[in-house]
């Protein structure tokens, strides 16, 4: 079995003056959002063998903010693919995946993430599926299990997702602007 853990960057500063977009960063709720996770990870015990990102400014900042709540290192490889991704380039990094590993987390940007867990999860009314379909918000987790014994094996539609985790369902405070 392996399982794929994806999450979304936290929720960056469009007020920052960046030049470029790669280069923008977190903003103090995405901070609080990516601890938050980070925090849930450990209460839940989910471990990674493996962990690939992209490495723009904001996803860094978020894994920095994860490991904090976290309290242990992601260590990841930086892959420059993963930033802005589709999902057809984010199942190609999956499928590339060594073996050796059965738990990889992958870091990055939507509409790439999501693009992917609708393409993996099979259209089934009433499950998690409909929940990532109305939107994958930032710092959000979704996890999926495939019943494979290589990642080059992983097919669409063939996986199961098991955590659709939002930082709004960890506290209400991190859900949507009122504004």
């Amino acid at each position: 079995m392996k399982t794929l853990t994806l999450l979304r960057h936290a929720k960056s500063g469009w007020d920052d003056p960046v030049a470029r977009d790669f280069d923008r960063p977190l903003n103090p709720k995405g901070r609080r959002a990516a601890q938050t996770v980070g925090r849930e990870l450990r209460r839940l015990g989910l471990a990674f063998d493996h962990v690939v990102a992209s490495p723009a400014v904001r996803v860094e900042q978020t894994i920095d903010g994860v490991e904090s709540g976290y309290g242990r290192a992601l260590s990841p490889a930086y892959d420059r693919r993963i930033y802005l991704a589709s999902a057809g380039s984010l199942l190609d990094v999956v499928r590339e995946t060594s073996d050796d590993y059965a738990r990889l987390l992958l870091i990055g940007h939507n509409p790439g993430l999501e693009d992917l867990v609708l393409m993996l999860a099979p259209d089934e009314p009433g499950t998690l599926r409909d929940d990532v379909e109305e939107k994958y918000p930032t710092a959000t987790l979704a996890e999926l299990t495939f019943e494979v014994d290589a990642w080059a094996q992983v097919a669409e539609g063939a996986g199961t997702l098991t955590r659709f985790i939002r930082p709004r369902d960890l506290d209400p405070e991190l859900g949507p602007s009122e504004d």
